[in-house]
């Protein structure tokens, strides 16, 4: 199963974006050579309870949920399980990605070596991001109008 024409005799090569055979495809996005970092745990249990844990370290002793404040960019909050991964992802957001294990046996130092995260930045991804967690920004930021307004509407 292939295309008929793959494209015109001039430029003498197949373009980007002719239908080809392989993983590179758009239903078959194959990212390879990808070093994990961690694979957690969803914030959402299966009871419909909330634990924001899961983007402690070892050294990063602080409560605080994978999901940066204000959520990813035009993608939200990650309630699912969730693997994190070196460098970048081809795709957009939300786009459904294959990993799968090598072919070849990894030999490199990089590959080989082992990771140990220390921090995971969780500060705003829209504009200049300060703060990890609310309770942090809430701390610094002090009594606030818009909290006093919150509270007094409560009532």
């Amino acid at each position: 199963r292939k295309v008929g024409c793959i494209g015109s005799w001039h430029p003498a090569r197949v373009g980007w974006s002719v239908p080809r055979a392989g993983q590179k495809g758009y239903f078959h996005r194959t990212e390879v050579n990808k070093k994990v970092y961690r694979i957690a745990d969803a914030c959402k249990k299966a009871d419909g309870t909330f634990e924001h844990k899961n983007a402690t370290t070892e050294f990063d002793l602080t409560e605080k949920s994978i999901t940066p404040m204000g959520g990813f960019p035009h993608y939200g909050a990650v309630m699912q399980d969730f693997v994190m991964i070196k460098g970048c992802c081809v795709g957009v957001k939300k786009r459904v990605v294959t990993l799968r294990k090598t072919l070849l046996a990894q030999t490199s130092r990089t590959a080989l070596e082992e990771i140990q995260l220390k921090f995971i930045d969780t500060s705003s991804k829209f504009g200049h991001g300060r703060f990890q967690t609310a309770d942090e920004k809430s701390k610094f930021m002090g009594v606030m109008k818009k909290t006093i307004t919150q509270a007094a509407a409560a009532k």
